[in-house]
């Protein structure tokens, strides 16, 4: 039995309809008022009447339209000042936030001139070249910051001078052992261009709540099918317990509140419970899949995450976190084998879906005979006969895959196993 869904007619001539898409009440009257005062003419009205109706209509409206674009502007200066001035105080902060809010204040710039006096200001600190702005209206204030900063353009030394003074302010300090490390909210989103790394050298850190980690049958359970089966580790960083192994979780996860993560950050003990559960382990790829406190619980004991080479951090939205996951998963690779590192570059499908790592190429042939799709791997226009994988197996130039959902993951694993073997006649 299907259901009646009513819907409301859309009536530009009425407040509410603008109310209910966000406009503000003395903007939606505004525009109501403007199609009630030139409303849309009968279709069966001359065509050049129809257009002189919405030009009167689009000049009636150009009023709230400039004070929403204003408000809109408005808003933005607010929102990144009030950011800079919480990253100004916080770890994150750094000299070029203080100039940012040191241009506005002194000088009174809005957001844009600010953040070019601040490029001008830390140019001259850092004893780079004076390279104004491609704006005109932007330059004086750059000009300004790099007079601030201590350049002078009519100085032919000034360049050399600042280097100099530069170079000693980097030699000056000596930082402790935290603040000479990033933090993991500052590391980078994951991507193919790290080479990939063997499972027993990986780990990913992840909190036990379904905000933080997805759900249970999100991250941890995809890397349980993947890395888990080939030595990867698993940190769980639990609201009740703080950091535990992958097999230390309890069935019930409770949420980790902003007072909680006070009472983690303040425990010296989860530092040394950090550094137990890593110790033994040659690390060598580190993924953070952490978000809000559970993140800021990691970073108040990032001091016990070891140097390595790849530090990664999933971003914002489950779509992502999926994304991103997928992408230090693939570069996993059980001990033994070999795999081709870099950036597979993809061409569109409508041209024939085609995909390049260094000098391979996998090509998508159409339909393969009898059943499933044919793809071909090719070096130099040629068909790549002669690869070797580790174990002395040889490659086949040619694969068939059983569903087309999967064609981009089967061309990108035959890329980076063609990459990672040895050529036949090159040994």
């Amino acid at each position: 039995m299907s259901r009646a869904v009513n819907i409301a007619p859309f009536d530009p001539c009425s407040a509410a309809t603008w109310l209910a898409r966000g406009r503000a009440p003395n903007h939606a009257e505004a525009i109501a008022k403007a199609w009630r005062d030139y409303p849309d003419l009968p279709p069966t009205s001359p065509a050049a009447d129809r257009m002189a109706r919405t030009r009167e209509r689009v000049v009636a409206m150009r009023p709230v339209n400039d004070a929403i674009a204003a408000a809109t502007e408005a808003e933005r200066q607010v929102r990144n000042f009030g950011f800079t001035e919480s990253r100004a105080v916080s770890p994150h902060g750094d000299e070029r936030d203080a100039a940012i809010l040191r241009g506005r204040d002194r000088y009174g710039y809005d957001w844009n001139q600010a953040v070019r006096y601040a490029d001008g200001w830390y140019a001259a600190h850092a004893g780079w070249d004076h390279r104004a702005p491609a704006k005109a209206a932007e330059r004086p204030a750059y000009d300004r910051g790099f007079a601030d900063g201590g350049g002078d353009v009519d100085d032919l030394f000034d360049a050399a001078r600042r280097t100099n003074l530069a170079a000693g302010r980097s030699a000056a300090p000596v930082l402790s052992q935290g603040a000479a490390r990033s933090l993991p909210s500052d590391w980078p989103k994951p991507s193919d261009r790290p080479r990939p790394t063997p499972w027993p050298r990986r780990v990913i850190i992840l909190g036990d709540h379904p905000v933080a980690a997805l759900g249970r049958t999100g991250v941890l359970e995809r890397f349980r099918e993947t890395g888990g089966r080939f030595g990867g580790h698993a940190i769980i960083l639990t609201a009740a317990r703080g950091f535990v192994s992958s097999t230390g979780i309890s069935p019930e996860a409770e949420e980790l509140t902003a007072a909680r993560a006070d009472e983690l950050i303040a425990s010296p003990e989860q530092a040394d419970r950090l550094r137990a559960l890593l110790s033994g382990i040659d690390v060598e790829d580190i993924l953070v899949a952490l978000h809000g406190e559970y993140l800021r619980v990691l970073d108040a004991h990032s001091v016990a995450l070891p140097i390595c080479r790849n530090r990664e951090r999933t971003r914002n939205t489950p779509l992502q976190v999926k994304a991103h996951l997928k992408l230090w998963l693939d570069r996993g690779r059980e001990a033994g084998s070999n795999l081709g590192a870099g950036h597979i570059r993809w061409s569109k499908a409508t041209k024939g879906l085609t995909a390049k790592l260094g000098e391979l190429t996998a090509h998508y042939q159409g339909p393969g005979p009898g059943r499933g799709h044919l793809v071909s791997i090719e070096q130099g226009g040629a068909p790549a006969h002669g690869f070797i994988d580790p174990s002395g197996k040889l490659l086949a130039p040619t694969l068939i895959v059983g569903s087309k959902a999967r064609l981009r993951d089967e061309m990108a694993r035959a890329l980076r196993l063609f990459g990672g073997a040895t050529r036949f006649d090159a040994l």
